[in-house]
């Protein structure tokens, strides 16, 4: 899963968000470093996205895009869903998404000096450019494309994929939907689990 759904999946709690929001760049057992709430959201993205990648909804979505982009199909689809979050806000929270978006950007801040220098880095075009809740149109999400296909030099054509968004859609988010909800009892559980075995 993509910035959005990690942070939601993380709960109330800003410091697991935060934890979850920082997991890809803290690696092995270098999360043991951090406080215990952290450490939580570390692991707690971590096993949000086994489960994602060995799903078979998430792989259907996937596949659809394996052909043209290899690899990427899996980041790609991350963004996609991300999308559909962000426009069927409503249905998972009762905080519009804008001050939800301005709670954790706040979030970030009083705790910048504990974030790892690549998120140092990357917050100010984070907020500047409101990634988060650019997710939710399609325009958003064809810029945050065009950024990860330069990320990669213009290899992978990510920036070309909003095309199969918008072919497929419908199948799109009926995967997430479906996906999501399944995703949500996942993360509630494995929060309480954490919650219970991390000392």
């Amino acid at each position: 899963m993509n910035y959005l759904a990690h942070i939601y999946l993380s709960g109330d709690n800003n410091l697991v968000t935060i934890g979850n929001f920082i997991a890809d760049g803290i690696k092995g057992k270098d999360y043991t470093k951090f406080s215990r709430d952290i450490q939580i959201g570390i692991l707690l993205h971590r096993n949000i996205d086994t489960f994602t990648d060995a799903h078979k909804t998430v792989r259907l979505s996937t596949k659809r895009l394996h052909e043209n982009y290899g690899h990427y199909s899996g980041i790609i689809v991350d963004i996609l869903y991300d999308h559909f979050l962000a426009k069927n806000w409503s249905t998972y929270s009762n905080k519009p998404l804008n001050e939800y978006v301005d709670t954790f950007y706040d979030s970030l801040e009083e705790h910048y000096n504990i974030l790892p220098s690549r998120i140092q880095k990357m917050m100010p075009y984070m907020m500047s450019d409101n990634w988060l809740l650019s997710y939710a149109s399609i325009d958003g999400i064809s810029r945050v494309l065009e950024g990860m296909n330069r990320r990669t030099k213009n290899r992978s054509g990510m920036d070309k994929a909003v095309n199969e968004l918008e072919l497929f859609y419908n199948e799109f988010e009926t995967e997430f939907s479906s996906f999501f909800d399944e995703l949500i009892a996942f993360s509630n559980e494995k929060l309480i689990e954490l919650n219970q075995t991390i000392l």
